[in-house]
């Protein structure tokens, strides 16, 4: 986006973005159901969409590469005559979505945040995104991300950054920090992402709003291969559970495209959710017994945050994974560098595409590149002896919990915090140590928003549960949900 911070404050004087209307502020299970009886119309929540996005994504700057809004509004008037005519609708009918512009929607943008790839145009959707149009949603463009989604910190060259709805001048996360901040203003009901090293979490934390990093196979991806499986995965993100989980079960199920998926349906993701959770016992993790560094104002938000959970029953103590931090972090360095690079392979051995490739991403692939296959397996044997240490403590407890990020967010303008607390990050991602050592785990870990630090910007806990606890995380984020409301309590000033 041009002009930088200064035009974004300008943008938007007083530092407050103008007001919502009603449909804006329904999240995806309110407005599909409005708009399946008729209370509202395809076109009035296409309408509501389109001018709070007109509103605000000048000064945010979360979604791109939208089409015309006569055509949008004239899917949304298709959209009201299938109705009309008595026409089976998907459970997210008539619903305005944007999609992270890492999936392909065919018809629109296909960047991944690179200048390689800025005039390209999909050809086809993505499995997901398949998904989602068969559910009924109208696409009304992409959610930014950082290049190739490298760093969890939204910009590009290609679009320029995101910025954070609480406050212009900093981050929204990465690298689904497009989505997170469209779903924090107010400008589409529901936002899908992805996560490797946190791409859901930190930016839902950062954002006031839910994201869902479910276990590898939950929700069925396709690529280049099929079989070496990835610990990158897609995922809901929503201003709540419910709507979280109605996502969840839209993208969720088998797929025989994706022959490791999890079989089944996405349906078991909106069942029981209203459960008592009295008795759950929680293990706080923290800071990992100090291995990990964490801002105090962090620890110290999410420590405040536990007594929601004890306050409905919950038993919270103090855990501890009983494996060295140090080889868990080079092993996922090395499994990171060998999983991430191969997308950008070619364009690094092409001098005039790899001039394109931003530093992180070169040093991606050059870190892949020096290893061998002996070292893959090394790496993938040091994993898993650190999953099977955070599997033992499922033994005694049933969550995990720490904070969503280490560090609050940081100025816009910075590629990736050098230190945090007094410690030099040694890597682009290091500071994401935290939620990266929660992928190495393999389990599900489910973000909720756990409040607010001095100056007014929002964290988030980690709700992680054992393999293939999905639906666990969902109760007790619903139930932690109902005792603090914090996405409603405290939304972007404006909203």
């Amino acid at each position: 986006m041009a002009g930088g911070t200064a035009a974004v404050v300008a943008a938007t004087a007083g530092g407050a973005m103008a007001e919502p209307n009603d449909i804006n502020r329904m999240g995806g299970a309110a407005l599909a159901a409005a708009i399946c009886k008729k209370t509202v119309s395809a076109r009035e929540a296409m309408s509501a969409c389109l001018d709070r996005i007109a509103g605000v994504n000048p000064a945010v700057n979360a979604i791109i590469s939208m089409p015309p809004r006569d055509a949008l509004m004239a899917e949304a008037a298709a959209a009201d005559a299938a109705q009309a005519r008595g026409a089976t609708l998907g459970p997210l009918h008539g619903l305005p979505h944007a999609v992270k512009d890492l999936q392909a929607v065919k018809g629109l943008r296909f960047t991944q945040g690179s200048p390689i790839y800025k005039d390209r145009i999909a050809t086809a959707d993505s499995l997901m995104v398949e998904r989602l149009r068969k559910a009924g949603v109208i696409f009304v463009g992409k959610t930014n991300t950082p290049e190739f989604g490298f760093g969890s910190h939204t910009f590009n060259p290609v679009f320029g950054a995101t910025h954070n709805p609480y406050d212009l001048g900093r981050s929204a996360g990465g690298s689904s920090g497009g989505a997170a901040a469209a779903l924090a203003s107010r400008m589409v009901p529901l936002a899908d992402g992805s996560d490797y090293g946190g791409s859901l979490r930190n930016p839902a934390g950062w954002n006031n709003v839910f994201g869902f990093r479910t276990g590898f196979g939950v929700v069925p991806a396709t690529g280049p291969d099929v079989w070496l499986a990835s610990m990158g995965v897609q995922g809901p993100m929503a201003r709540s559970v419910e709507d979280l989980a109605l996502l969840l079960s839209v993208q969720a199920g088998y797929d025989s495209r994706s022959p490791l998926s999890l079989p089944g349906d996405g349906a078991v993701y909106r069942q029981n959710l209203d459960v008592p959770v009295k008795g759950r016992r929680i293990g706080w993790l923290g800071d990992f017994g100090g291995d990990v560094p964490h801002e105090p104002e962090v620890l110290a938000v999410c420590r405040a945050a536990l007594k929601s959970l004890e306050n409905l029953g919950c038993v919270v103590e103090d855990a501890r994974i009983e494996a060295p931090v140090e080889p868990a972090w080079q092993a996922m360095i090395k499994l990171r560098g060998w999983q991430q690079s191969g997308q950008i392979l070619a364009s690094y051995r092409n001098p005039a595409e790899r001039v394109l490739l931003k530093p992180e991403a070169v040093w991606e692939v050059e870190t892949g590149l020096a290893l061998s296959a002996f070292d893959i397996t090394a790496a993938s044997d040091a994993r898993t002896s650190w999953s099977m240490a955070v599997r033992k403590l499922f033994d005694r407890f049933d969550y995990l919990v720490l904070p969503s990020s280490q560090i609050f967010p940081f100025p816009v303008e910075e590629r990736w915090p050098k230190t945090v607390a007094g410690h030099e990050m040694r890597t682009y991602h290091e500071w994401m140590k935290s939620a990266l050592l929660i992928t190495l785990s393999g389990n599900p870990a489910l973000v909720a928003p756990a409040g607010f630090g001095a100056a007014g910007l929002p964290i988030g806990l980690q709700i992680v549960g054992p393999n293939h606890g999905e639906v666990a995380c969902l109760q007790l984020a619903k139930a932690y949900e109902a005792a603090t409301g914090w996405t409603n309590k405290k939304p972007p000033g404006g909203v």
